[in-house]
C-alpha cells in the first residue's frame, strides 16, 4: 500500500514537471542589439577601426575579444551612457545588460560570487564523506555537491566570457543542479530506498532534463522559457520541503523549521531574478545579487542536510527515539566545523 502511494506521488510530480517544462511559452528579449542606432554604430566602427587591423591588449586577447567585439562593446556603452544622461530606458544586448569589464572579464561581480558559491560546495564535501556509509542518502548528497561544483564552474566560465557554447553549458548545468535538488529531495522526503523506485524516479527526471535541454538546443534557446522552467522546478522542490517541515513540526521541533526558513530566503532571493534591473555602476545587477545571496543559502542548506542525516542515521542505528545529549556529543566535530558559518 505504501509502495503504491509513493509511486502515485512520483508519477504526479513527474507529470507536472514534464508538462510545465514542455508547455512553458517562449519570451522575446534583447532589443538593444537589434536597434538601428546600435547596428549603425557597429558598422561604422568596423569600417573605420577594424579595417586597420589594430592589436588589442593582452588581457582582452586572453579572453578572445576581437575587434568586432570591441566595436559592439564600445557602441553598447556609448548608447547606454547617452540613455542614462537622457533618462531613457536602458536595454539589454544579446540577452545581457551592458556591463563594464574588468581585465577582460565580462561580468566581474557574477564571476566573483560564482567562485564563492562553488567553494561552498567544495567546502562541505569532507563532511558529506564522513556521513555513515549505510545512510541511503549519502551517495546522493555527494553527487549533489559535485553537480553544484560543476554548475558554478560553468557559471564562472560563462560570466567571464559570453560565447554561445559557454552560455548553453551554464544554463544546462544550472538546470541540472535545480532538477537534481528535486530528485534527491523526493528521495529524502518520501524515504525512497527501493532500487526500482529510485531508478524509476531517476529515469523520469532524466527524461525531463533531456526534453528541456533538447528544446533549448535544437528548437529555440529561449531565455525566458529557461528561467520559467527552472523557477517552476525549484518551486516544486520548495513546496515539498515545506510539506516535510509541517509534517515533522512536532517530531523534530529543533530543526523541522529550517527548510521553511531556507525556502523563504530562496523566494526573497529569487525575486532578484524575476524583477531584473540594469546593473549598478555597470557591474552589479540583479543576477549578480542572486549569486551573492546563494553563498549563504548553500551553507545553510548543507548544515541542515548534515544535521538531518546524522539524526536519521542515529535513529536507524538505534531503532529508538533520539537521545539529543548523546547525539550532540557524537556530533561535536560537525558543530566545530560549521561554527565559522
Amino acid at each position: 500500500m505504501i509502495s503504491m502511494l509513493v509511486k502515485s506521488k512520483l508519477f504526479l510530480f513527474s507529470s507536472i514537471i514534464l508538462l510545465l517544462i514542455i508547455s512553458s511559452p517562449p519570451v522575446l528579449s534583447s532589443i538593444g542589439d537589434r536597434s538601428e542606432e546600435f547596428q549603425t554604430c557597429v558598422k561604422t566602427c568596423l569600417s573605420t577601426v577594424c579595417s586597420q587591423n589594430p592589436t588589442l591588449p593582452l588581457h582582452l586577447r586572453f579572453f578572445a575579444w576581437t575587434c568586432e567585439d570591441e566595436c559592439k562593446y564600445n557602441c553598447m556603452h556609448e548608447i547606454t551612457d547617452h540613455a542614462i544622461h537622457s533618462n531613457q530606458e536602458i536595454h539589454q544586448y544579446y540577452g545581457k545588460w551592458p556591463f563594464h569589464r574588468l581585465l577582460g572579464i565580462q561580468e566581474p561581480a557574477s564571476v566573483l560570487f560564482s567562485v564563492l558559491n562553488g567553494y561552498m560546495h567544495y567546502r562541505y564535501l569532507p563532511l558529506l564523506k564522513r556521513l555513515p556509509d549505510p545512510y541511503y542518502m549519502k551517495k546522493f548528497y555527494l553527487i549533489y555537491a559535485y553537480v553544484g561544483i560543476n554548475s558554478w564552474i560553468w557559471s564562472i566560465i560563462y560570466h567571464s566570457r559570453d560565447f554561445p557554447l559557454t552560455e548553453k553549458l551554464d544554463y544546462y548545468s544550472a538546470g541540472l543542479a535545480i532538477l537534481y535538488s528535486l530528485f534527491y529531495g523526493v528521495l529524502r522526503i518520501f524515504q525512497i530506498r527501493n532500487l526500482q523506485q529510485t531508478t524509476l524516479w531517476a529515469f523520469i527526471c532524466l527524461t525531463a532534463y533531456v526534453s528541456h535541454v533538447s528544446y533549448l538546443h535544437f528548437i529555440k534557446f529561449d531565455y525566458g522559457y529557461n528561467i520559467l522552467a527552472n523557477v517552476i522546478v525549484g518551486m516544486l522542490n520548495n513546496l515539498l520541503w515545506i510539506g516535510w517541515s509541517i509534517s515533522h513540526w512536532y517530531k523534530r521541533p529543533d530543526d523541522a523549521w529550517k527548510p521553511i526558513v531556507c525556502v523563504t530566503l530562496i523566494l526573497l532571493a529569487m525575486s532578484l531574478e524575476i524583477f531584473d534591473f540594469p546593473p549598478w555602476w555597470g557591474i552589479v545587477d540583479a543576477h549578480a545579487l542572486w549569486h551573492l545571496s546563494t553563498i549563504y543559502l548553500i551553507a545553510y542548506w548543507y548544515n541542515f542536510l548534515l544535521e538531518d542525516a546524522r539524526i536519521e542515521s542515529f535513529r536507524e542505528s538505534k531503532g529508538k527515539k533520539i537521545d539529543r545529549t548523546k547525539f550532540k556529543t557524537n556530533n561535536i566535530k560537525l558543530e566545530k566545523f560549521l561554527h565559522w558559518y
